[in-house]
């Protein structure tokens, strides 16, 4: 086991003006997003350029980030909001939900398709499918901002003395070992994912086949995580004192992807 390295949260100060290393994750996955997209903009299937790249990105920035926050509101610090109004502005301080995040993004998305209609003709699915492989190492990025900031400690690791390998973590004041939960979220969240989603996507699919792959891919390996994860403290289980509200948000997704499969391709 190892002990948690304390990190200053603040990686750079200049007077007043503190940029949180939190707030440099999410400048790093948008920065590999960005890329990542600007590379399938090259596959002759997915009918997108930089131009149209570049008007997409700006919706989905804003929905990634007001969705985010406001899921994590809504979902997971609503008694924190009640206790503290300014709280729901302090995102330099951690809480974001990738649920709020994602159904952000599809706003933004359909906002985008209603607006540039004419211009780019794209549909819903269309634009899901091309967004979608280049998600998870953002996500990667944003759990390891996790980490630093010592959000979403594990679980007790004790089963069949499991407290002494080495990858257990001592958090800052604790004597017990835990998993890194925010760790094994980043890698299957991130590199896994990706490599699933990214593969998959490189021949030309079905409509919404892919986005059907991110969502069954996505929420099966978030239920999965999270039994390695320490429900949230104010929280705790939310169903038959098993199930995170993690699990819960994920497994409609899982479901929905499900179906995106299977209809996409008998409609194919």
């Amino acid at each position: 086991m190892w002990h948690y390295p304390e990190i200053n949260p603040v990686a750079i100060s200049l007077g007043p003006v503190s940029i949180h290393w939190y707030a440099i994750s999410y400048l790093v996955g948008i920065a590999l997003a960005w890329w990542l997209l600007r590379e399938r903009t090259k596959l002759p299937h997915v009918g997108f350029n930089d131009k149209s790249l570049s008007d997409l990105a700006f919706y989905a920035v804003l929905g990634v980030l007001l969705g985010g926050r406001l899921g994590y509101v809504l979902f997971y610090g609503w008694s924190n909001l009640m206790a503290d109004p300014w709280s729901g502005l302090r995102i330099w301080q951690g809480g974001m939900s990738f649920h709020g995040g994602l159904i952000g993004v599809l706003v933004a998305i359909a906002i985008f398709n209603r607006r540039y209609a004419e211009r780019y003709g794209r549909r819903f699915f269309e634009t899901t499918d091309f967004i979608a492989p280049a998600v998870p190492l953002a996500l990667g990025a944003g759990r390891i901002g996790n980490f630093v900031n010592a959000e979403l400690p594990g679980r007790l690791a004790e089963i069949e003395g499991s407290g002494t390998l080495p990858w257990t973590v001592i958090y800052p004041g604790e004597l017990v070992a835990r998993h890194p939960s925010s760790l094994y979220q980043a890698l299957l969240e991130g590199p896994v994912l990706f490599a699933l989603l990214w593969f998959f996507s490189r021949k030309a699919r079905p409509p919404m086949t892919v986005s059907g792959v991110f969502l069954l891919g996505y929420g099966g390996l978030r239920i999965f995580s999270e039994f390695f994860r320490e429900p949230d403290s104010h929280l705790g289980f939310i169903l038959m004192g098993k199930i995170t509200a993690g699990q819960l948000l994920s497994m409609p997704m899982v479901l929905l992807g499900v179906f995106l499969l299977v209809y996409g391709y008998r409609k194919a």
